[in-house]
């Protein structure tokens, strides 16, 4: 049933043919559960693990791999001579690559599914219903409830009367399904409604219509949800929603249909692998087809076919060459190794490719609680009346320090500290606030700080009573537990509490009745202690309390009074203020009706007003400047609360989310205002808005359609059950440690100190993530462009092979593969948060930078050929053949007269393969030492600023050594030691890559960097 809180209860029961006494008939059951269905969530179906397999070889740089393992691997079944069993090394590493690329992916995403599966632990198993085949109340699965169904929910111990004095703290009733409550059998009844809220204060409800078809859910105050509990009270309702239609059910339904999109990373190489595959393509066709010429030479015994099939190995070659194969690796290093670096920064991050996208946010929407404020409600201020003569009074006005539970603060008046035990007015008021309360301090020993235990407001009193220490108690030998309510237990001890009068929403105020177990100046004999709204206490009060002496009331005093009280709760402060009173000759006990609520508001009447206190979630001390910083970074903060407007705005302007004059009109809006706009309104509204208030998850989920419409790269905070939608659309979902499983599920990113300024420092991070991913992007395409250019050159030149496909699968894996996991520790730019957000379609390789991952390959290519080529011809110990020979020298024959005197078998020699691998793996050393920045010269930022680089390249020469000198190495990777003189060729020819980088980094900084500044 849809917009059941618009209906009387009446109504409401005639629509499902059931009375609040007989419930359903039998055959109503069964009809409704044929026509709704089980009351459960239907468990998600997943990907079977075929499926997930299959799904990691749709990259397209991943198929290129599969297909050139598979012709490798069909090339090595057909081998002859020698070579055969080295020639399966290629195929098996590219295999044993996409077998481990796989697991990761498999395992990943089994992970991303534990969202929607993560909603079902709120569903309740059993439930209590009124039904006609029964005469009492009944327990039954709760799956087997049906809409018309009458259920009972309660606290645990809940009674039809008011609270004992000193009931503990309890978890009550799950709701098993959306109801519309009929009745509520206590005084009041207070649900904790925070698994879809994420707001931990517990509501109170009541049975009468709200005739607001625009309500939200946090307004239905006549409805309780299914998964949420009761914290007091007894209640029957009526079931009007199960399964798929309750809320927590339309959370299911909208988080199943949120594709998840890919990052810009993610995006970035998917672009990029289409752009390599067609240049292998077109490389590999042409080396093949200009080649044709040689298929019939002598080398492949006059074959035609043979020697199609020899160019063809050196075009999968080619391709092995211009993949880098370690690129995939290496990213998922960098990013694994900057989730540990936000995990020390309480940012804890749960999908990889989410760290990256951090880098290019631009707009950041927070929670107000928690989040920009410390959700540890605390009072800052306070008064009583000093003087209250000639018709008006005087107040003594106090501050009071600390923004945490914290028991530890100062009191002050003006500037001066006082001890509070000097004002009789202030010895009241602290016994108002530790007697009027349910709530207590906790200090956790695990985490070393206060917690509350209880309702936020009543903790911030008991927390209030502890730093004024009426009593001058002796607090120094506590320990911190016994710290947490010392001050409480004296008064407690002083006085004690026959029972409670609880809040209700008609008169707003609660009271205790409290008998002294001796006289003191707090009490002299039995009186009842009133706490409530200001405007509904101080209307039932008659006099005022001034000192230990009680004086009439004014009007006048009245609104002088009122007039504070306004003053704290409008402007920068909007503190939520209580007022706090006695009444000191109330009713005998055994004349008070305490079943009957509605003579509570006659009882707390003839009062005497004590005093007042303010009270706010204070913002957290670093978010301001965090917020500043966000700013200059160019990235908006967006705050989204389901405060109300003004209190919005003010700890909007306390945080410098607005300026303190700033004009907010079209910058701020309520979820009703914002609901009344037009849709291309909204969008507009989304742009420029920086403030929310009164809002509802489900307008989170639009608010981040808008913005991406936009373009706009968007973190979005949430803690709630019905956040989660909201958090998995957006790109980057951050959920609250202290918020609900489903939250931390469908987030990318959880907080665990739950702080605004975690999100900064993450962003930060991410900023220097991409900038070190560009270069060690840059340092493995430029290796590979030059591998291209080797092969690409020695086959157009008709050159003997300087490079074959084992030692680049080594090269790209191995000996690159440590520098380039190396550059993601290079140190972060200075200014780095003083620049804009990226555009998240910015190319990942410009054209400048393309142009200097040519030029540095194009010389790697020249000089691994150099290097091969001089064997040949310079070394003392080669064979000197000419440059014609060796351009020919498949056609080395005994036969043939150009050959005379050479012997074929030379061409075949490992030293040339092993100088060009040499060389390659000289110049790449270099290139990393010259990546520790992207512009800067060696001279102003060297590698030693990044030792964990200078120990990567020294182990990639070790690796290098090694294959060159330790058996069987050499003869899996077809190498040979190389004399001292040879590796002095090596570094005159790898060395020059230095000045060559050194000139391009001039460049930029001179020429490409000022266009850009321009621009």
């Amino acid at each position: 049933m849809e917009a059941a809180h618009l209906l009387p209860a009446a109504d409401v029961l005639r629509h499902f043919s059931v009375t609040a006494e007989g419930g359903l008939s039998p055959e109503q059951v069964t009809e409704a559960r044929e026509r709704y269905g089980p009351n459960e969530l239907p468990t998600e179906e997943g990907k079977s693990l075929w499926e997930l397999v299959l799904e990691q070889f749709q990259d397209l740089l991943v198929r290129i791999l599969l297909l050139a393992a598979l012709v490798s691997f069909v090339l090595a079944w057909f081998e002859e001579g020698e070579e055969t069993t080295t020639a399966f090394v290629e195929p098996l590493v590219i295999m044993l690559i996409l077998v481990a690329n796989a697991i990761v992916g498999v395992w990943q995403e089994r992970n991303a599914e534990s969202a929607i599966e993560a909603l079902k632990e709120y569903e309740p198993d059993m439930g209590k219903v009124i039904r006609s085949d029964r005469r009492s109340v009944q327990r039954i699965r709760a799956r087997a409830i049906v809409p018309g169904d009458i259920v009972e929910v309660a606290a645990s111990g809940a009674q039809n009367h008011p609270q004992p004095s000193h009931s503990p703290c309890t978890v009550g009733d799950k709701v098993p399904a959306d109801l519309r409550l009929i009745e509520i059998k206590s005084t009041t009844l207070r649900v904790d409604q925070s698994i879809l809220t994420g707001e931990s204060v517990s509501v109170t409800k009541h049975t009468e219509a709200i005739p607001d078809p625009r309500a939200v859910n946090q307004d239905k105050k006549n409805m309780l949800f299914s998964g949420t509990n009761i914290a007091s009270g007894k209640a029957v309702g009526v079931a009007v929603a199960t399964g798929l239609h309750t809320e927590l059910g339309k959370i299911r339904s909208q988080m199943a249909a949120v594709e998840p999109e890919r990052t810009p990373l993610q995006r970035k190489l998917d672009e990029f692998g289409r752009q390599l595959s067609h240049a292998i393509s077109v490389i590999c066709v042409a080396v093949w087809v200009i080649n044709i010429g040689h298929f019939a030479d002598p080398a492949h015994g006059g074959s035609w076919l043979r020697g199609a099939v020899y160019y063809f190995k050196i075009a999968v070659a080619l391709a092995v060459a211009a993949i880098p194969e370690g690129l995939p690796a290496v990213i998922t290093t960098c990013l694994a190794l900057g989730t540990r670096r936000m995990a020390r920064k309480n940012a804890i991050v749960r999908s990889l490719p989410s760290v990256e996208t951090l880098g290019c946010t631009s707009v950041i929407c927070s929670d107000k609680t928690g989040t920009l404020t410390t959700n540890q409600m605390s009072v800052c201020r306070m008064f009583v009346v000093a003087e209250a003569e000639a018709g008006s009074c005087l107040l003594h006005e106090f501050t009071i320090s600390g923004t945490t539970y914290t028991p530890e603060g100062e009191v002050r008046q003006g500037e001066r500290q006082v001890r509070c035990s000097q004002f009789d007015g202030l010895v009241e008021l602290a016994t108002i606030c530790a007697l009027c309360n349910d709530s207590a301090l906790d200090y956790n020993e695990a985490k070393g700080v206060y917690e509350k235990v209880g309702e936020a407001t009543e903790t911030a009193l008991t927390c209030l009573v502890e730093k004024m220490n009426v009593f001058d108690t002796d607090l120094q030998a506590l320990s911190r537990v016994e710290r947490a309510g010392a001050c409480n237990a004296v008064i407690k001890q002083l006085v004690r509490k026959e029972f409670t009068l609880e809040f209700s929403r008609d008169r707003k105020s609660m009271s205790v009745y409290c008998t002294p177990t001796r006289p003191h100046a707090a009490a002299q004999g039995s009186k009842m202690f009133v706490k409530g709204a200001p405007e509904s206490v101080i209307e039932r009060c008659s006099s005022v309390r001034v000192g230990s002496r009680t004086a009439p009331l004014t009007p006048t005093s009245r609104e002088q009074i009122l007039a504070k009280i306004r003053d704290w709760g409008s402007g920068s402060d909007t503190l939520r203020c209580l007022a706090l009173a006695t009444r000191d000759v109330p009713p005998r006990k055994e004349d008070m009706e305490l079943d009957d609520c509605s003579k509570f508001a006659q009882y707390e009447t003839d009062l005497t007003f004590v005093g007042c206190v303010g009270m706010l979630d204070p913002p957290r001390p670093e978010v301001a400047g965090c917020i500043a910083r966000c700013r200059q970074a160019g990235i908006r903060v967006v705050m989204i609360t389901g405060d109300n407007k003004g209190t919005a705005v003010a700890i909007c302007r306390r945080l410098g989310i607005f300026g303190d004059t700033e004009d907010v009109a079209g910058k701020a809006y309520t979820g009703r205002e914002f609901d009344d706009l037009s849709p291309e309104q909204q969008r507009h509204a989304c742009r420029t808005a920086r403030c929310f208030a009164r809002v509802e998850p489900t307008h989170k989920s639009r608010i981040v359609e808008n913005l991406q419409s936009f373009n706009e790269i968007t973190a979005m905070t949430g803690d709630g059950v019905n956040d989660a939608p909201a958090l998995k659309k957006a790109e980057i979902g951050i959920a609250m440690g202290s918020g609900t499983a489903v939250a931390k599920s469908a987030a990318e990113m959880v907080l665990s100190d739950d702080n605004f300024a975690s999100i900064v420092a993450a962003v930060e991070e991410g900023r220097a993530i991409y900038s070190n991913m560009k270069q060690f992007i840059r340092y493995l395409i430029s290796s590979n462009v030059g591998e291209v250019v080797c092969i690409f050159l020695t086959a157009i030149l008709g050159l003997p092979e300087a490079l074959i496909p084992v030692q680049l699968l080594w090269v790209n894996l191995v000996t690159d593969g440590l520098p380039a996991t190396a550059l993601g520790f290079n140190p972060p730019d200075l200014d780095i948060m003083e620049k804009m957000p990226r555009n998240p379609r910015e190319a990942l390789i410009s054209g400048w930078l393309f142009f200097r991952y040519l030029a540095i390959g194009v010389y790697v290519g020249l000089a691994t050929v150099a290097a091969a080529t001089w064997w040949f011809l310079c070394d003392a110990e080669g064979p000197h053949v000419n440059f014609y020979q060796l351009r020919n020298f498949l056609k080395c024959s005994e036969d043939n007269p150009l050959f005379a005197g050479v012997d074929c078998e030379v061409f075949e020699s490992r030293f040339p393969t092993t100088m060009a691998l040499s060389v390659l793996v000289t110049i790449e050393m270099c290139n990393a030492l010259n990546s520790v920045s992207e512009n800067q010269s060696l001279l102003r930022m060297p590698p030693w600023m990044n030792p964990w680089l200078l120990a990567a390249v020294a182990m990639s020469m070790a690796l290098h050594f090694l294959i060159l000198l330790v058996p069987p190495l050499p003869l899996v990777f077809q190498v040979t030691p190389l004399s001292g003189r040879q590796w002095v060729v090596v570094l005159q020819i790898s060395l020059p890559v230095i000045l060559l980088d050194e000139a391009l980094k001039y460049l930029s900084r001179k020429h490409v960097g000022e266009e850009t500044n321009q621009k």
